[in-house]
């Protein structure tokens, strides 16, 4: 197992036993696990991530592909694209989700809004320019 799943194992396990709630870098943060199954390798893979609530309606969910501002996509977000449903766990809840990339206007602005309540997201921001921007995607509940 490699150091990356090792942490997100250990955080996997920390949200599961606090109801939701983690220490660390994401304390006090929305933290979400989102299920995701390997485009090529089928495997199924967990990925906690921060999440911003769509403050109109609650049965959306929105997650950042900032991969802490590397220079290329987190895997878990090319497997969401191309499955286009997923499982969350948000809480002590989880759910079936539908997976929509933001464009454009809307994606800014989701994005910004993640910036102000989280300025970390504005460094990735600024680490990828020029070299790619960092996919928003809706998590829509079924």
């Amino acid at each position: 197992m490699t150091a990356t799943n090792d942490w997100n194992a250990s955080i996997v396990d920390e949200f599961r036993a606090n109801e939701g709630r983690v220490g660390g870098p994401f304390a006090g943060a929305p933290l979400t696990l989102l299920h995701h199954r390997g485009r090529s390798s089928g495997r199924e893979y967990i990925a906690p991530v921060m999440y911003l609530p769509d403050d109109a309606d609650p049965a959306v969910i929105y997650v950042f592909a900032s991969k802490a501002g590397a220079p290329t996509h987190p895997e878990w977000y090319l497997n969401l694209v191309s499955a286009g449903r997923t499982e969350v766990e948000v809480g002590t809840h989880t759910y079936e989700v539908t997976v929509t990339e933001l464009v454009g206007a809307d994606r800014d602005r989701i994005f910004d809004e993640q910036a102000r309540r989280y300025p970390g997201f504005a460094g990735y921001a600024e680490k990828t320019a020029g070299v790619r921007t960092i996919p928003v995607l809706a998590l829509h509940r079924v």
